[in-house]
C-alpha cells in the first residue's frame, strides 16, 4: 500500500487518511486532488489464477465503499462541500 501511495503522491495527490476504517468498511487511502476529495481502493495479485486485481472489486465491495465513504464525509464535516472520486488502483 505505501508503494501505491507514493505513486499518488508522485502524481500530485495529497494523502489524508489511510486505512480509514469504521462498522461499515474500510477505504485503503483518501486523497485530495486539488479540491476533489478521492476515496482510493488498492487492490494487487500476484497471479491471474483466481482473476485479476481489478475483478475483486465487484458490486459489493462497491457499495461497501461508497457507505464508508458516507460515513467519512458525515464524520469530517470539512470535507462535504468536495466534489468526490472513487478509484480502483489494480495492481497485477
Amino acid at each position: 500500500m505505501a508503494s501505491a501511495q507514493h505513486f499518488l503522491e508522485s502524481k500530485g495527490l495529497v494523502p489524508l487518511c489511510r486505512n480509514y476504517r469504521c462498522k461499515l468498511g474500510e477505504i485503503d487511502l483518501v486523497m485530495l486532488d486539488g479540491e476533489r476529495l478521492i476515496f482510493v481502493e488498492v487492490r494487487s495479485r500476484t497471479s491471474s489464477g483466481y482473476g485479476s486485481a481489478i475483478d475483486t472489486v465487484d458490486a459489493r465491495k462497491q457499495a461497501r465503499i461508497r457507505n464508508t465513504a458516507r460515513h467519512f464525509l458525515h464524520t469530517q464535516p470539512g470535507f462535504r462541500d468536495h466534489y468526490c472520486r472513487f478509484d480502483v488502483l489494480a495492481i497485477d
